[in-house]
């Protein structure tokens, strides 16, 4: 069982009028104007997540069963791939274990199959990309359907910490999706949403001096960003002589790398506050966050995880291998049994604060593709 992740955890806060106004109403206004289905979405996960391991794994199966007969009857990918399989969903698929009988995809994969991948049935898909960092980038399309799942995701585990959307928030990110589309219509919506962006490729000593000035400016109540960016503004307040932990701030989430203890403890002593890990991809998904009591937890509603040998065969918890998701809610343009390159180890063991589905480690194999809040139309 985790320690939990700070001495001081947040506890239960009420709502300011304004936070409840956005998180309440003008939010779920935004998504159903973009015809997202994320509040619906936010509310059922948070109906699940104190399901036994059995319960959600019956979940997993009957939502596994629908994304496979849509993908036999209207990916053609899939459609070819299950034919010479002699695999049929409703047949062959009794357990979960069953799953393994189809093959592994991967980047190659999705590059080579991208048209063949998109469902005939699908509605207006979004365009996406993973960074290449570690080689050529993917280009893949995500529909309403997905992103409406991933904001759910990412919304209820925000919740977690007793911080909503509608708090002020400051956000640390370098992706080039979200720096270079501020436009009015997003500067309007981040001003309503009270989230104010800081580049976090920009760290020179002056950028990092008006970068403490706009956190205490903004008193943000949650800090999100790359772990090495918070730890590095971190360290220049304390040269700096300026406090961060006296602006109110409740958490401090980080994703997109692996998260050291040194970042941990120098984000957490300078922001006064918890620090929340966070994995996944901009391709895989929102797949696991932390929680106030250190689990590590899976969004396995939405997701299934398996982890893997070096020769394809699934591991049982507690042994370590390569991360297997197939997204349950991709049905628009499938991620099916996807290779995200990631080493990690599920594990068994509860978590204090009786949430079931717990990886307990994850780590980066090569350069790690982002999960940033999903931004697509």
């Amino acid at each position: 069982m985790s320690a939990p992740l700070h001495p001081h955890l947040p506890a239960p806060a009420r709502r300011t009028i304004y936070t409840r106004l956005v998180s309440g109403l003008l939010f779920p206004l935004h998504e159903r104007l973009k015809r997202h289905s994320s509040v619906r979405v936010r509310r059922q996960l948070e109906q699940t997540q104190y399901c036994t391991p059995e319960q959600l794994r019956q979940l997993q199966l009957e939502r596994l069963r629908r994304l496979l007969l849509r993908a036999a009857s209207q990916v053609p990918y899939y459609r070819e791939l299950f034919a010479t399989l002699g695999f049929e969903p409703q047949r062959d698929l009794r357990s979960l274990d069953d799953l393994a009988r189809l093959p592994l995809s991967d980047k190659a994969v999705m590059r080579s199959q991208s048209a063949r991948l998109r469902a005939d049935d699908a509605g207006p898909l979004a365009r996406f990309n993973t960074g290449g960092s570690s080689g050529e980038p993917l280009v893949f399309y995500i529909g309403k359907e997905r992103v409406s799942h991933d904001v759910g995701a990412k919304w209820r585990a925000t919740r977690w910490w007793a911080v909503d959307i509608g708090d002020p928030e400051i956000v640390v990110w370098g992706s080039p999706i979200e720096l270079g589309a501020q436009d009015r219509v997003r500067a309007a919506r981040d001003a309503v949403l009270r989230t104010e962006l800081l580049p976090a490729f920009d760290m020179s000593e002056a950028k990092l001096d008006g970068f403490i000035a706009s956190i205490r400016r903004r008193r943000p109540r949650m800090v999100f960003g790359y772990p090495s960016a918070l730890s590095h503004i971190a360290r220049h307040a304390a040269a700096r002589g300026q406090r961060l932990d006296d602006l109110g701030v409740r958490v401090a989430f980080v994703t997109s790398e692996l998260l050291y203890a040194e970042q941990r403890e120098q984000i957490s002593a300078a922001f006064g506050c918890p620090v929340a890990n966070g994995y996944g991809g901009r391709d895989a998904g929102f797949i696991a966050h932390q929680c106030p009591e250190g689990g590590m937890h899976l969004t396995a509603e939405d997701i299934i995880v398996e982890i893997i040998a070096p020769d394809g065969r699934p591991l049982p918890a507690g042994q370590s291998g390569e991360i297997v998701v197939t997204h349950l809610a991709s049905g628009d343009y499938p991620f099916i049994r996807y290779r995200t390159g990631d080493v990690g180890t599920l594990s068994d063991q509860p978590c204090a604060c009786g949430r079931a589905c717990r990886c307990s480690t994850t780590s980066r194999a090569a350069a790690p593709t982002s999960w940033s809040p999903p931004t697509a139309p």
